[in-house]
């Protein structure tokens, strides 16, 4: 049974979701049409997935019990499904709103990391955003984000540079944040100031920005001026006790078209591998936040990350640390890229933006 209630959801964003999810359910027809992935029964599998999301949501079996209701080969079926569909729909999307002739996009090699330079008209190539992609730390790529990173550049009048970090299931932690620690490095040795660099990321590029921050201060390397997690997860705990998930987290279920029925259950504790979930880099609310530079947040009300994200922002603020949270209600999970050139709130979330960025750099 699905989580979501469609009732809950804004018409606008409703229809918005639908037609997003159209295209890409014609990735995932064209992804199980291909001989080489007729081994699996897709219904059957998506099915096994959503009857355990369900029992997610009723918190009535541990993670670990539900991930292995999946075998490894069907979890990285599923990986590479869903690498497809969104892939897919992220071309459309492009097709739709294409990026302007003016905007360079230069594909480049950190030492073995793939990565995008976004590069738009009066940026300055002093000033860096550098951008750690969503997608659950198993998909997404600096293609699936690429309209809302160079819509963040027009209006920051910074270079983006966009990580192609590893994936789980393949590439477990800590791959991905090494690859994202190693990029802000690489920087550093190209002579970027820290000063000039702010570290920016949606979803688990959230998370993976704030566990940057922390690794950086604890290596004793250089700060950015500042960062900006959007929709960030911060509390992976939940994949070694149930209980982690709060009432707010479950309700917020029904008003999430985003997480709700993807089966997200799984994505964390394939990514975690089993080490410790409250190790700070992997659920940065259990880190000492002492010391780290400006953090501006901005997150749905309405979104099954919002309770995590509140606590982060808390415990921020009673570190020290000079971190805002700006909360929109009635948008879904990572609006500012799902809602860009349709919903207004995208447009103003994406100014706010601006305005951190320019009291930094």
């Amino acid at each position: 049974m699905p989580i979501l209630n469609r009732s809950k959801i804004r018409p606008d964003v409703l229809k918005l979701y639908d037609d997003v999810f159209k295209e890409q359910m014609k990735g995932i027809i064209e992804f199980i049409n291909r001989e080489e992935n007729k081994e699996f029964n897709f219904l059957t599998l998506f099915k096994k997935v959503m009857d355990a999301n369900e029992l997610f949501f009723k918190r009535e079996k541990s993670v670990e019990e539900l991930n292995n209701l999946l075998t490894e080969k069907e979890r990285l079926f599923m990986a590479k499904l869903l690498r497809h569909a969104f892939e897919h729909g992220a071309t459309i999307a492009q097709k739709k709103h294409p990026i302007p002739d003016d905007v360079k996009i230069e594909k480049i090699n950190v030492n073995g990391i793939p990565a995008e330079w976004q590069i738009v008209p009066g940026a300055e190539k002093s000033r860096v955003l550098l951008y750690f992609h969503g997608g659950g730390w198993i998909m997404g790529s600096p293609n699936t984000c690429r309209l809302l990173t160079t819509e963040i550049a027009k209006a920051t009048k910074m270079y983006v540079l966009s990580v192609d970090y590893r994936l789980a299931p393949e590439h477990p932690f800590p791959a991905a944040l090494e690859d994202c620690v190693a990029v802000y490095k690489w920087l550093l040795l190209n002579n970027i100031k820290s000063e000039n660099i702010i570290i920016s990321g949606d979803s688990a590029g959230g998370n993976l920005t704030l566990a940057t921050l922390i690794k950086l201060r604890d290596d004793e390397i250089p700060l950015p001026a500042g960062a900006i997690p959007i929709s960030p997860a911060t509390d992976l705990s939940f994949t070694e006790d149930i209980s982690r998930l709060d009432d707010l987290f479950i309700k917020n279920g029904e008003t999430d078209p985003i997480l709700a029925d993807l089966g997200i259950y799984w994505w964390a504790y394939i990514y975690i591998a089993g080490k410790n979930s409250r190790d700070p880099l992997i659920s940065p609310v259990f880190g000492d936040l002492t010391g780290l530079p400006p953090i501006l947040i901005q997150a749905s009300s309405c979104e099954v990350l919002y309770s995590e994200i509140k606590r982060f922002f808390e415990k921020a603020k009673e570190a020290g640390v000079d971190v805002e949270l700006q909360i929109w209600d009635d948008m879904v999970h990572v609006f500012q890229g799902f809602g860009l050139h349709v919903l207004p709130e995208a447009e103003e979330a994406i100014k706010k933006i601006s305005q951190f960025v320019q009291n930094l750099v």
